[in-house]
């Protein structure tokens, strides 16, 4: 009689199944695209459709040490990127609307404000997006260094106009509306008046229509010639010169009437007319007049002046005289023979 034992189950060799290695992804700290990973997870949750989608653009990637960027992180970096940029450009135009609504403040004191905000308002977002795109400031600590070297040299001067801007609208020196005229290193002088006062440079529009950008640098290095600074009052020299036969008086007499005839010159302070010299050809004027809107030009005002000027001295016979030279010859031998053989070359010049 054969017996069998059966066997139990702890004398049965048990073979363990080893679950398979996974490869880990470790998140480096400061990797840039971690607000993609939290997105693509939200995305794949609500819809399979756009989940899968997103499956395919992450496995489309390049790997670049420890770092991993698919299209997908590509795609979140540059959205979030303009999402910044936008929210930024759109918060500072508003900020500018409400500052220029305040009453309270002037247009330098506003404009000043202004700048201030702006700056504020991209330097937030432009911590924002570091935020979003989950970028480890510490991260930046190696290249901080060579940041620091560029803007000492590459951008070196973006940062002193921007600084200059500041300053000239702090202490108000000049500020848009007002007419200045500066000159640059070669000693051309620009006249204009300002229309904008921006962070690198103003704004100067000439009387041809002409717009000239001058660093604010050079506003706060060379002259400048505020015509508006304290008063918008400008005083026209308008020179004149008469014949020494003419009544002086009637002349200075229509000179004033020429000058209270044009319409931009002011009353008060009202034109003089003053007698500057005793010149080689004419007696010379000068016809003083004050005008309050330098913007709208000065050269029209002297050529309306002169116009009437002419007409009214035409009326009163006062003439304008040329320049005239009276030539002395002094007396000599040689003179006297070059005269004498001149004269016998005419006598000897048979006539007809």
């Amino acid at each position: 009689m054969t017996t069998t034992s059966a066997q139990t189950p702890a004398d049965t060799p048990t073979t363990t199944a080893t679950p398979a290695a996974t490869p880990t992804v470790t998140e480096v700290p400061g990797d840039p695209v971690t607000a993609s990973e939290n997105i693509r997870d939200a995305v794949g949750a609500k819809s399979q459709t756009f989940g899968s989608v997103v499956d395919t653009m992450d496995a489309m990637a390049i790997e670049v040490g420890t770092m991993r960027i698919s299209a997908w992180d590509g795609l979140v970096m540059i959205g979030i990127i303009f999402f910044v940029i936008a929210l930024a450009w759109f918060g500072s135009r508003l900020s500018a609307k409400l500052i220029r609504r305040m009453n309270r403040l002037d247009q330098t004191q506003s404009l000043l404000i202004e700048k201030i905000v702006t700056i504020a308002i991209w330097g937030a977002a432009f911590f924002l997006g570091i935020d979003l795109l989950g970028i480890d400031l510490t991260a930046l600590a190696v290249f901080s260094g060579a940041f620091g070297l560029a803007i000492g040299f590459g951008l070196q001067k973006t940062f002193g106009n921007l600084i200059a801007g500041i300053i000239l609208l702090m202490d108000k020196s000049i500020k848009p509306g007002d007419v200045i005229a500066v000159a640059d290193q070669a000693g051309v002088s620009t006249f204009g008046q300002i229309r904008k006062i921006g962070i690198r440079a103003v704004s100067i529009t000439t009387r041809d229509q002409k717009e000239y950008l001058i660093p604010n640098e050079n506003l706060m290095i060379n002259q400048v010639e505020n015509w508006s600074y304290s008063s918008k009052n400008v005083r026209i020299q308008v020179p004149v010169g008469v014949s020494y036969n003419c009544d002086i008086k009637i002349a200075e007499k229509l000179m004033l009437e020429a000058a209270k005839a044009s319409k931009r010159v002011l009353a008060s302070p009202p034109p003089t007319v003053w007698l500057d010299q005793y010149g080689a050809s004419s007696v010379d004027f000068i016809i003083h007049c004050w005008i309050s809107d330098p913007e709208e030009g000065v050269g029209n005002i002297r050529s309306e002046v002169l116009k009437r000027l002419w007409d009214l001295f035409q009326e009163a016979g006062i003439e304008i005289p040329y320049p005239q030279h009276d030539i002395h010859l002094r007396s000599s031998a040689q003179l006297d023979q070059l005269v004498a053989a001149i004269a016998q070359r005419l006598e000897d010049k048979p006539k007809g």
